[in-house]
């Protein structure tokens, strides 16, 4: 237990010395932020007291809640033993070695293959170097260049930042020239007068153009979130992937499936590919692999790549300090196990996620929502003035951040990107709470119109 701090003395010294992600750092050193002290089930609670729903799981992350003491016991267990041992030098721990196995059994048939990060960011930059080393190793080096979409996410670390189509992240660090990107496909945003099956189509074909841009013999993969989680919780239409699939089979182009959000049932089966028939050649995963209890990720290789890399010999000169942690390969063990066994998965695919689409979609009539899209355990909800033009309610995204303010403050933890509100919530969620998630929203959501003085029919 860490020993009891008055939340004033927490903030000033929270604001003095810690530089916190993705914020406003002047800001924060100005005003300051909560101090989260504790959380149980689906809830966490600030240093004041204050209950929190936590409607992002989260960082994406907290897939089985905060309450799993047997997530707490392995790790407790194998820092009692062996605390950490690095996995070079033809070394290994028991934890990594049953880890792999068992993310094997839970993946698709042709990953037979783990390489173990600390985090999605490092497993991205982790995927770069295996496909530029497949690449080497079949005689063409020439194919480098790696084609993704603007507004993903794929990591904080420059390859990674590089990879992902964030502007913000772009303008602030000068990226890997060889990463090119083109739309996503985001209807609402890009779709214009065209259906959304029409502009699946569209939007995926650009993947063709680009690559016939650069040239078939330079473009190494493609990358890409099965939804879009941060950049808005974006749901690609029914005719994107099967068009993206087809245009990989067709040219000789790696797909790399980024699963970090998507993974470990966010989508209503473990993995995103599978919700989507797609077949990745290598995945990504991090965040809920171990309930967000310890940090990990990694990247599960096919056999198509394991084949070559295992048969040419050779150095792969590449590794991570803590890649396969003990104690955070206990942590994945013990959320798998609980996984497996709980069928927590098919319980929120069957009873949940309807629950969760089917309330938030009668939230479209609300005055000032646009969308409502979602899949699974995650939605978002779009902000406009105007429905029909799709006016935005007020400029750099002022209203989300408003309705955001106003939830986080009356007992909602969920988040804002761009004009959408959007959730993820844990899938040990009860149905009640679920009603509860949607309540709340609705009151931030009527706060808001008033806020800025929009009426409803």
């Amino acid at each position: 237990m860490n020993k009891p701090v008055d939340t004033a003395t927490l903030k000033a010294l929270d604001q003095a010395h810690h530089l916190h992600p993705f914020t406003d750092l002047s800001g924060y050193a100005r005003d300051g932020g909560r101090i989260i002290s504790r959380a149980e089930h689906i809830y966490i609670y600030d240093s004041d007291g204050n209950r929190m729903l936590d409607g992002m799981s989260g960082l994406w992350c907290c897939n089985l809640g905060y309450s799993q003491p047997a997530i707490v016991e392995a790790v407790t267990r194998q820092l009692q033993e062996l605390p950490y041992y690095n996995n070079f030098f033809r070394c290994s721990n028991q934890p990594a070695v049953e880890l792999a196995a068992a993310l094997v059994r839970v993946t698709p048939e042709r990953f037979n293959h783990v390489f173990f990060t600390n985090s999605g960011s490092e497993a991205n930059d982790t995927n770069i170097r295996l496909v530029h080393r497949y690449y080497d190793l079949l005689g063409k080096p020439q194919k480098k260049q790696i084609i993704s979409r603007r507004n993903a996410y794929h990591g904080s670390t420059i390859a990674a930042a590089s990879l992902g189509g964030m502007k913000a992240m772009h303008e602030q660090a000068i990226g890997l020239s060889y990463v090119h990107h083109i739309n996503q496909p985001h209807w609402f945003e890009l779709g214009g007068e065209h259906s959304p099956e029409d502009f699946g189509v569209a939007v995926a074909r650009e993947l063709e153009q680009k690559i016939d841009e650069l040239g078939e013999d330079n473009v190494a993969a493609f990358i890409a979130e099965p939804v879009q989680g941060a950049g808005g919780v974006i749901v690609p239409p029914e005719s994107y992937w099967p068009e993206i699939q087809r245009i990989c089979d067709e040219r000789d182009i790696l797909f790399i499936a980024d699963e970090v959000i998507c993974g470990f049932g966010r989508t209503g089966t473990w993995f995103g590919s599978e919700t989507y028939g797609i077949r990745p050649d290598l995945m990504t995963f991090a965040k809920a692999v171990t309930n967000g209890y310890m940090p990990l990720g990694g990247v599960m290789v096919s056999d198509k790549l394991a084949d070559v890399l295992l048969a040419s010999g050779g150095e792969f000169a590449h590794g991570l300090t803590y890649s396969g942690h003990p104690a955070s390969c206990a942590a994945g063990l013990a959320t798998l196990g609980i996984i497996g066994e709980t069928g927590v998965i098919e319980r929120a695919a069957t009873e949940l996620a309807p629950r969760l689409q089917s309330q938030l979609a009668a939230l479209a009539d609300h005055p000032i929502v646009g969308q409502v899209r979602g899949l699974g355990m995650f939605a978002a909800v779009e902000l406009v003035r105007d429905k029909t033009t799709r006016e935005r309610l007020a400029p750099e995204s002022g209203a989300a951040v408003y309705c955001r303010d106003w939830a986080n403050a009356h007992g909602l933890m969920v988040r804002q990107t761009g004009d959408a509100m959007i959730m993820a919530p844990p899938l040990v969620s009860h149905p009640e709470e679920i009603d509860e998630l949607v309540a709340l929203l609705t009151r931030a959501l009527d706060a808001t119109a008033a806020h800025y003085g929009v009426r409803g029919d």
